[in-house]
């Protein structure tokens, strides 16, 4: 039987990559950021974030092919974007607004 190919980088094969979902407005929705694969690690993702790369994130997913599992992140990076805005006394970006609000429970965003 004929494998198909993985949707994954080939190598590192065991590793967790990070994708966001964003509101592409009205006319076109949500849809997968595309972005190269050295650019979904955790950290990479987290700081594009700040610097407004993504300009609606909706939702960011994790998954890792190699254990074989994946889940919805976006409350655990929300609450790693407050952290490191009141860490380093930054502005919220205005591109984060809704996403935090969404995600965060409590949390004071701006």
């Amino acid at each position: 039987m004929r494998r198909s190919p993985s949707i994954s980088p080939a190598a590192p094969d065991d590793r967790d990559i990070y994708l966001v979902l964003q509101d592409f407005g009205e006319e076109f929705g949500h849809a997968w950021a595309e972005v190269d694969e050295q650019r979904t690690e955790r950290e990479i993702v987290v700081a594009d974030l700040l610097r407004g790369e993504y300009l609606h994130p909706v939702r960011i997913v994790a998954f890792n092919t190699s254990e074989a599992w994946s889940r919805d992140v976006s409350e655990e990076i929300a609450g790693e974007l407050m952290d490191r805005i009141a860490a380093e006394d930054l502005d919220v970006p205005r591109t984060l607004e809704a996403f935090l609000d969404r995600h965060t429970s409590g949390q004071k965003t701006g």
